[in-house]
């Protein structure tokens, strides 16, 4: 580890897993980040017509699914990381009231790349697999 607590690239290793992330899908948040991110779709702010349309409540949006993973890879990788793409899956909805807990480990480091395998789980199962792929700084911050 560098002496920031952030990964360099030269000291991430293929397996090493990245710490369990848990974040509570309390209402405010499925709703909230649906409206930050200018999805007015009603299955994600208007509990009523979400389960009208045969939902269990308000779930989350695609786009902060997509927010959360990345937040997921980039807490561990630090500030220094730049994303350089994102592969994801979408599985079962997240639903307001559950947690959405985030697990992953490094899949491959390859020619300044690393790809990290990422699953957000919910009391249903897998709401999102997939992979990121990142650079991150080399010792002393050179070269990406």
């Amino acid at each position: 580890m560098t002496t920031t607590g952030e990964p360099g690239h030269d000291e991430v290793e293929v397996g090493a897993e990245l710490p369990a992330l848990s974040i509570d899908l309390t209402p405010t948040v499925v709703i909230s980040t649906a409206l930050a991110t200018m999805d007015f779709t009603p299955v994600h702010h208007d509990p009523a017509l979400a389960r009208a349309q045969g939902s269990k409540d308000v779930f989350l949006n695609i786009l902060t699914t997509m927010g959360l993973v990345e937040r997921y890879v980039t807490d561990w990788a630090g500030p220094g990381a730049v994303i350089r793409g994102i592969d994801v899956r979408l599985g079962v909805p997240a639903y307001a009231g559950d947690r959405l807990t985030f697990a992953g480990a490094v899949a491959a480091r390859d020619a300044g790349e690393i790809t990290v395998e990422v699953r957000g789980r919910v009391s249903l199962g897998d709401h999102a697999t997939g992979t990121v792929t990142l650079s991150l700084p080399r010792r002393g911050g050179e070269g990406r």
